[in-house]
């Protein structure tokens, strides 16, 4: 055998035996990210390998810095050469980018129109919009910016917020009416958020305009802050309750993906 082929060897090599080694070794990470913290009996059960196989697979993550150990614990967590790592991407990431798949693939399978809404100023600005094969005569909300107080997107965000940071957006916007159905007091509205971040999604029924409906629900970043909202929204009379009801569980896979996309471990 040759000098490179022992180096080959060495590093785990370029064939079957490297890619599972290196499979392991990622499966660890995802481990340890998802526990917080694992000794090695709970990282071979977990890989179904032998413990000298974790520890050794540890130990290598170890002296990279990828993962450190708690000696006062015998377990293992994630190191700070993550932080490294991880440190270049979230500049990289783009919400738009990320979603847009997503939101394509929901919108076929709902018919209904998907937009992505981020927070600007004191409004849910709709970045981006896929319609469903029903939603073709929809209106066009990309670059809209709309009140963060009647629509779907808007509450989602709002609910997210420090009390303070919400305080001064609503001092900024006010509570228009714009339906009979908007909400106009602080109060009510308040009540309605905390049901937000209750339930996991926000719904509105004419609140912005008569014979709309919609519902939204968060999208989350790598350090878990609600940076967008993804919403369904349709005809009152297509979109009601019971609809909102059995789309409900696709909709939150997407906001799910969606923020997995954004570096969110969940």
């Amino acid at each position: 055998m040759g000098n490179d082929e022992v180096a080959s060897s060495r590093r785990g090599g370029d064939g079957a035996g490297g890619v599972q080694s290196v499979d392991r070794a990622v499966t660890v990470l995802e481990i340890l990210a998802r526990s917080g913290g694992a000794g090695v009996s709970e990282v071979a059960s977990e890989l179904g390998v032998h413990k000298s196989t974790a520890f050794r697979l540890l130990a290598a993550l170890e002296e990279r810095g990828l993962v450190e150990q708690n000696h006062g614990r015998g377990r293992y967590q994630l190191g700070f050469g993550i932080l490294r790592l991880a440190s270049a991407i979230p500049a990289r990431l783009d919400l738009v980018q990320q979603a847009r798949p997503v939101l394509d693939e929901l919108a076929a399978d709902l018919g209904e129109t998907v937009n992505l809404a981020v927070l600007r100023k004191h409004y849910a600005v709709n970045v981006d919009q896929a319609r469903g094969p029903a939603a073709v005569a929809a209106q066009n909300w990309v670059g809209e910016l709309t009140p963060v107080h009647a629509t779907s997107s808007g509450k989602v965000l709002l609910a997210h917020l420090p009390d303070a940071r919400r305080a001064e957006i609503l001092d900024r916007a006010g509570l228009p009416r714009l339906t009979a159905a908007t909400i106009t007091s602080r109060e009510a509205l308040e009540e309605s958020l905390a049901k937000v971040r209750v339930d996991g999604y926000a719904a509105t029924f004419e609140e912005l305009e008569v014979g709309l409906n919609a519902v939204s629900v968060p999208v989350c970043d790598h350090r878990s802050t609600v940076v967008g909202a993804v919403s369904v929204s349709g005809p009152a009379y297509r979109l009601d309750s019971a609809r909102i009801d059995d789309l409900l569980p696709e909709l939150f896979s997407a906001g799910r993906r969606i923020s997995e996309r954004m570096g969110h471990l969940g």
